[in-house]
């Protein structure tokens, strides 16, 4: 017997350490070491254990059972304001193409020269984070523009916030999507037939962003990529100034949304704080206009300027929305910009901390939400986004269906970043940690992943948060747009509850 019990003993510290030394091992090696709801054990790998569905399995079986339709859907949706033509291109590639030398990272606010560039592109590539900035020099831009269409390789997207999450609204045919943005031809050319837009958007050149994708494993010069992701910059005066924001709120009231998408305000970063400190009063004076009628969802994007974050936050815009979409490095960002929990931290290190995350999130809500019923702002939501795990955080009694929201968030990653439609297990991996803690100080609670149930739930105050892995995709196709994908499905699946608006 107690050879039996040195045996599983062993085997337990041994898996302990590989997952936490190796997180990236099958999911099957951790569906292996779990209870399941029957009370077995799958320690005892024999027989029936053969034809056991893997952890990844488990988890897209159990999302399909797990995503359904709230009991009142949107049926006409505004979004705006930022739109534009994505030009993705391979990073190292063009960089190579500008006859650029890798040399070392460093993180530029703003980007002056291809230098800027080279040194923001790699800063970030090392960290495997998604970045985006504002490019100064019109003339050097244009001429790296030119670059990236005469690469055989490059590929013409929608781009643009607001554009992109139109697009994925624009997916469920029973929806009327309102688009407001600079749409130039190839733009309206590009997006889908059912998306409405108002004919003062539309002008006669496109907004051009560049993005800079780079692959798990890639290498240039000393810096490797922990994972994909992609750099984001352009020269966008049009988005920079939110020139279609009056057109927009406009257009809400002659089109009659249930709900509104803003974006777009990261782009005014760039543009200098005297023009900023004005067009944000202008932009509040817009938004609280359409307060008034219907919900707000705010997705917010990278942003250097802690100022400019913290007027967004604590006067400006985050108070009088109901829900907001971000992810780890705007989160953080969020938190330093306004002395938050752990705003000491400079990055993330390595995977975003569930504990760490979920202090932040409570602290939003609490500081700049309606946690507290008598609090005069009106935010209520966070989804809250990462590569391996998904987060929705709502003030009880505001909002309905979101264990299936932010399912079907987590679903729609995997498959959009792997270029299908249904999940194949063959193509992703669990990333996302097994065991977490509900906060990272006292008191907190241990939690788990379950294969069959696979949104986890705890509650801290009057706040609800809902956690769910991401199957992560192995060889992804594309990952830009991934984070406005994540937000629209998981607005398309929630329901907010009657309230007063």
């Amino acid at each position: 017997m107690w050879k039996t019990a040195t045996v599983i003993a062993v085997f337990a510290v041994t898996l302990g350490y590989f997952y936490h030394t190796h997180p990236n091992l099958p999911g099957q090696l951790w569906y292996f070491s779990l209870p399941f709801p029957n009370g077995s054990s799958t320690l005892n790998v024999e027989e029936d254990n053969l034809n056991t569905p893997t952890f990844e399995q488990a988890i897209a079986s159990a999302w399909e059972a797990l995503i359904t339709a709230p009991t009142h859907q949107w049926k006409r949706i505004a979004v705006g304001v930022n739109a534009c033509v994505d030009v993705v291109v391979s990073g190292v590639g063009l960089l190579e193409a500008l006859t650029l030398d890798p040399g070392r990272g460093f993180d530029h606010e703003v980007l002056q020269s291809k230098n800027d560039l080279m040194e923001a592109f790699l800063h970030f590539m090392e960290r495997g984070a998604a970045a985006e900035r504002f490019f100064t020099d019109k003339e050097v831009f244009l001429s790296i523009a030119q670059a990236a269409a005469e690469d055989p390789s490059a590929q013409l997207y929608v781009g643009g916030n607001a554009a992109l999450m139109g697009q994925k609204f624009a997916s469920y045919p029973q929806l009327m999507v309102l688009l407001c943005g600079p749409v130039g031809p190839k733009l309206h050319q590009l997006l889908d037939d059912q998306i409405v837009v108002p004919p003062q958007s539309l002008q006669e050149t496109d907004e051009f962003h560049l993005i800079l994708e780079y692959q798990a494993g890639e290498q240039w010069g000393m810096t490797q990529a922990p994972q994909a992701n992609r750099f984001i910059f352009s020269h966008d005066v049009a988005n920079g100034k939110m020139s279609s924001m009056e057109i927009f709120a406009a257009s809400i009231e002659e089109f009659q949304p249930e709900l509104v998408v803003l974006s777009g305000l990261h782009m005014m970063e760039g543009m200098g704080k005297n023009l900023w400190r004005e067009r944000l009063k202008e932009a509040v004076v817009a938004i609280s206009d359409v307060r008034k009628q219907i919900p707000i969802h705010l997705e917010l994007a990278s942003m250097t300027d802690k100022e400019y974050m913290s007027s967004i936050m604590q006067e400006q815009v985050i108070p009088i929305v109901n829900s907001i979409g971000l992810n780890e490095q705007e989160l953080l960002f969020l938190s330093q910009a306004g002395r938050g929990p752990h705003s000491e931290l400079k990055t993330w290190d390595g995977l975003p901390d569930v504990g760490r995350v979920s202090d932040i999130l409570l602290w939003i809500l609490k500081q700049h939400g309606r946690s507290d019923p008598s609090s005069e702002a009106d935010l209520t939501r966070i989804h809250f986004h990462t590569l391996s795990y998904h987060i929705l955080a709502t003030v009880d009694g505001y909002w309905g269906n979101q264990v299936a929201a932010v399912a079907a968030g987590a679903r729609v990653a995997s498959c959009q970043a792997c270029g299908i439609q249904a999940i194949d297990v063959q193509k992703v991996i669990l990333k996302a940690p097994h065991t977490f803690y509900s906060s990272h100080s006292e008191p907190r609670e241990q939690l788990n992943i379950s294969p069959n149930q696979p949104v986890t739930i705890w509650h801290r105050d009057n706040v609800t948060f809902y956690l769910t892995p991401v199957l992560v995709c192995k060889q992804p196709l594309r990952t830009v747009g991934l984070g406005d994908a994540i937000s629209a499905e998981g607005l398309f699946y929630s329901e907010m509850l009657s309230h007063e608006l």
